[in-house]
């Protein structure tokens, strides 16, 4: 893994460059340059979110104005999914598929040797409490864990709950917070936090505690490579996800028909 120093410089360079699917940004390209940009902007105690642009994402942007605000906001931006990392590979070749669940073991890894304390937010309690135990164990103890918090159902990322939460993570000294609460609530929970100027960086993880503890099976490191976890999570879950990924899959042909439909517009350059 690339120092810090390193990593400031990669930064520099990589804060103009971006690649839009949909019309919304992707900057990170790599989980290495996730984790070394979210754990150093954690290390200098600012204020910051950390999103994985997914096609359930891309959906649920086009009709939802508090979570276009929340991405609007969001300082770090990865390619999750492989359609949406595909697309965005075409604009940008060093783009690989980073998911919030391959960023939580590696952010608590990093976090335990910078000293950075972390907060657990959402999930259940017992997945929560299961997860934390998880990561002590794994990092020797070495984590420094400021706090947990599972949220009751029907939480509202902009009512009070979440305004009580936010002061509580703030009062905690914790330097990052991983959010497991799902989109949209995740991301518009963390944009509040950051407009309330919490010196913390809120990366939104979604099941990746689930996937940790056994709760949810992730699928086979295979069928990730070949971008079909869509499929074996369908599988598993066909009531819940059926009408999640038919819309998403209307949104991704559309979305490939009309990069194929530019590409045929746009004047080829010509040689001298």
């Amino acid at each position: 893994m690339q120092s810090p120093s390193t990593r400031s410089s990669a930064a520099n360079s990589l804060a103009n460059r971006r690649v839009r699917v949909d019309g919304w940004p992707i900057n990170i390209p790599t989980l290495e340059g996730a984790v070394g940009q979210v754990i150093d902007a954690a290390a200098n105690r600012e204020s910051f979110s950390c999103f994985t642009l997914n096609l359930d994402h891309l959906v649920k942007l086009r009709d939802n104005a508090d979570f276009q605000r929340a991405y609007r906001t969001a300082r770090f931006v990865t390619a999750d999914g492989e359609p949406v990392a595909r697309i965005a590979r075409r604009q940008w070749a060093e783009v690989e598929r980073t998911t919030g669940a391959d960023m939580l073991i590696p952010l608590c890894d990093a976090a335990a040797a910078r000293g950075i304390p972390v907060f657990f937010f959402g999930t259940a309690d017992e997945v929560l409490q299961s997860t934390v135990n998880a990561m002590q164990r794994r990092t020797g103890g070495k984590l420094i864990v400021a706090g947990s918090y599972a949220p009751p159902q029907g939480f509202d990322p902009k009512g009070a709950a979440a305004d009580a939460a936010i002061e509580a993570i703030a009062a905690s000294g914790a330097g990052l917070c991983l959010v497991m609460l799902g989109a949209p609530k995740q991301e518009i929970f963390a944009a509040q936090a950051v407009e309330k100027g919490v010196k913390c960086g809120f990366v939104c993880v979604g099941a990746a505690a689930d996937f940790i503890v056994g709760h949810q099976v992730r699928a086979p490191q295979a069928l990730q490579s070949a971008g079909l976890e869509w499929a074996w999570r369908l599988a598993h879950n066909p009531s819940r996800l059926g009408m999640r990924y038919a819309k998403c899959a209307m949104l991704l042909a559309r979305l490939e028909i009309n990069e194929r439909l530019q590409a045929r517009t746009q004047p080829k350059s010509s040689s001298h």
